[in-house]
């Protein structure tokens, strides 16, 4: 019985893990396409097999770690994956193979590439990578909660101490892993992570893991810095497996032998019915088991084609409401926070209204966006719209904390960040030396990833399509954060562009296309960024440039000057003697690569990230931007109430804003 059952458990097992497997948090991916492949090339079928060896069941996902190689060069593939230490090796198995499969939709065409999940990272290359120590492909993420300045001091020194005496047994263990946890305080507990590729010498391993610690913001409630060799992070909850990770008790001393029984005789059994007992028990035991087995796995699977239903399926107005009400606030609430929507309180206005700064009885400041009572948004549509921004989950966007509807009042709480907007410093010339060059390289990339998380990285397909300085906010530590989803739009699956008579966001940002046939796409947001870029190298505003050398537009001008090929006359003069040129001009050939007429011949946001993180990448040449003068369109196709002049201030809204808020 014993044999053919566990035959029958082996045998289904497998199965019944991939059945049940779930998808696996995504946290980053860097393909570099300076190199890439054809789909029918050996390269191609090189890198499917590789793929194919380190999903297989054969792997060694008991280790949590497996290399491996296919081919020969120049069209050898080496590859790997590590999954988190403290994971069993079916997480890590579901792990390997949902980021083989994902792989192929995120870096579809390029010889190398590493993703990182929240519970394992695949990585190949044409290049050597096996005990190779590599910078490229890193990443870094913060909590925005910030640390009490009166505990920073002491968590800071807990907090190092602690992932320093985890690197200490990490380099000695053989998965180059450790984790655990140590009290900062009675009720603040950080817990810490830290984990090396096992083919990493241990010096090699110190090093990486010293690099990625020094990275990790000390000040916040949680960070991790990934690197392709290494990771470490650390959060105040307990975000792994502790069972797993803790450290073994050594064995109890073994008891003393005891003599051997003595001999007896086997008794002899009964004939009789007796005697088949264990063969009418072998196939009702094994069929029991059978049938359990099965039921578990059509639960599973069932669960599973829910859950992806629920997932792709469009948003329900009963669905979205429903996680919506969660976030609704109490007016009365709101109405105190910001002192009875005082004129003290108010830190920006526009054509959707005006916004004030709110704080709550804990102390929370927050921004409260209190939209015209005369915008016709009907309360369900309000409530859809919510629900979508309430998803979006960036460092580079602004984050919704709330919203309130009470009678025809409609307001959005938001996070408050504390430096106002990007327009507030860069177009003041008594403030735009505050923003030295690291300050707007770093705002440029920050600023790149939000819209990529949009674009791609997010469950939805979204649009921003209104980008611009005073749509940037920057918080305490200058890092961007995209704002104002008002005419953001949502794409389909496999949609790629959509066409409007309503044309809606701010002149001198919109690209010809959208402005002349009411056409946008993803590449009407890389425009926007493109004019966005040279804006911040050079501070000046595009929707009100001042005529230079025959050009009625900072595009035109940019172009001119890469033409005559002195593009550093481009630069603001604040920031001209203390910037890195190679990475000045590099950022304006890529806005000029994006404000070019084609929407075809633009880069899209991931090749932009990849365009600012990499300078092995080689840029194409850009071409001559459509010189147009961009004059509103006709009044018939607005039907938008005209916006109201900006105070340059935190939300502030572009005199030449127009903004749709009709239902959508």
């Amino acid at each position: 019985m014993s044999s053919y059952t566990y035959f029958i458990i082996l045998f289904l097992f497998p199965s019944l893990l991939t059945v049940c497997a779930q998808n696996h948090t995504y946290v980053y991916h860097d393909c570099p396409n300076t190199t890439t492949y054809s789909s029918n090339s050996t390269y191609s079928t090189n890198l499917r097999t590789l793929l194919s060896s380190l999903s297989s069941p054969n792997a060694s996902y008991s280790t949590g770690f497996q290399n491996a190689s296919s081919g020969q060069a120049p069209d050898r593939v080496a590859g790997l994956f590590l999954c988190r230490g403290d994971v069993s090796p079916e997480v890590c198995r579901s792990c390997v193979a949902f980021s083989v499969n994902d792989s192929f939709t995120r870096c579809p065409n390029e010889r190398e590439a590493v993703l990182y999940y929240d519970e394992c990272m695949l990585r190949y290359s044409h290049r050597r990578i096996l005990s190779t120590l590599t910078r490229s492909g890193e990443a870094d993420f913060r909590k925005e909660q910030r640390i009490p300045s009166n505990q920073l001091e002491r968590f800071s020194n807990v907090l190092l101490s602690t992932l320093n005496q985890a690197v200490t047994d990490a380099v000695k263990s053989s998965r180059k892993f450790d984790a655990r946890k140590a009290n900062v305080t009675a009720s603040l507990t950080v817990y810490g992570l830290v984990q090396c590729t096992p083919d990493m010498t241990r010096q090699d391993c110190t090093t990486c893991l010293q690099i990625s610690i020094n990275q990790l913001p000390i000040d916040r409630v949680g960070g991790s810095f990934i690197l392709p060799n290494c990771n470490s992070r650390f959060e105040t909850y307990p975000f792994y497996n502790e069972t797993a990770v803790k450290t073994p008790q050594p064995p109890p001393p073994p008891n003393p032998p005891m003599p051997p029984p003595p001999p007896v005789s086997a008794p002899v059994r009964p004939a009789g019915k007796g005697g088949n007992s264990n063969v009418l028990v072998v196939p009702i035991v094994v069929s029991t088991i059978v049938v359990v087995l099965l039921l578990i796995a059509g639960y599973c699977f069932f669960t599973k084609r829910k859950k992806e239903a629920y997932d792709t399926a469009p948003a329900s107005d009963g669905d979205e409401i429903s996680s919506a009400d969660s976030l609704q606030l109490d007016y009365k609430m709101i109405q105190a926070a910001t002192n009875g929507f005082s004129e003290s309180n108010n830190i920006g206005r526009g054509g959707f209204g005006e916004v004030y700064k709110g704080t709550f009885t804990n102390g929370t400041e927050v921004a409260v966006k209190r939209l015209s009572k005369t915008s016709g948004q009907g309360e369900t549509n309000f409530k859809n719209e919510v629900a979508v921004v309430a998803k979006l989950q960036h460092r580079n966007l602004v984050r919704l904390l709330g919203f309130c509807l009470e009678g025809k009042e409609r307001i959005l709480v938001y996070e408050y960040v504390p430096n106002k907007s990007l327009d507030y410093f860069l177009f003041d010339p008594a403030k735009e030396s505050q923003l030295d060059w690291n300050h707007r390289y770093k705002i440029i990339g920050g600023i790149a990833r939000g819209i990529l998380y949009l674009h791609q990285d997010s469950r939805l397909t979204i649009i921003h399509r209104d980008l611009k300085a005073s749509n940037i906010l920057l918080d305490t530590d200058m890092n961007p954060k995209v704002a104002d989803f008002g005419m953001a739009r949502i794409f389909g699956m496999d949609q790629t562009e959509e066409n409007t008579r309503r044309i809606v966001g701010t002149y001198g940002y919109m690209s010809p296309e959208y402005a002349m046939r009411g056409q946008y796409s993803m590449k009407s947001d890389v425009y926007s960024f493109g004019v966005l870029v040279l804006e911040i190298i050079s501070s000046k505003k595009n929707s009100s440039f001042i005529e230079t050398e025959g050009a009625r537009d900072l595009v035109t001008y940019a172009w001119r000057l890469w033409r005559n090929e002195t593009p550093l006359e481009l630069v603001a003069p604040v920031i001209v003697r203390n910037c890195q040129v190679n990475k000045v001009v590099r950022c304006i050939h890529i806005g000029l690569l994006c404000v070019q007429e084609d929407p075809a011949n633009r880069p899209t946001l991931s090749t932009i990230v990849m365009m600012l993180s990499s300078n092995t990448v080689t840029l194409p040449v850009p071409k001559q931007p459509k010189f147009f003068t961009q004059s509103r369109p006709k009044k018939d196709l607005l039907d938008s109430e005209p916006a109201t002049k900006s105070n340059s201030v935190s939300w502030s809204i572009d005199d030449a804003s127009i903004t749709e808020l009709y239902p959508r």
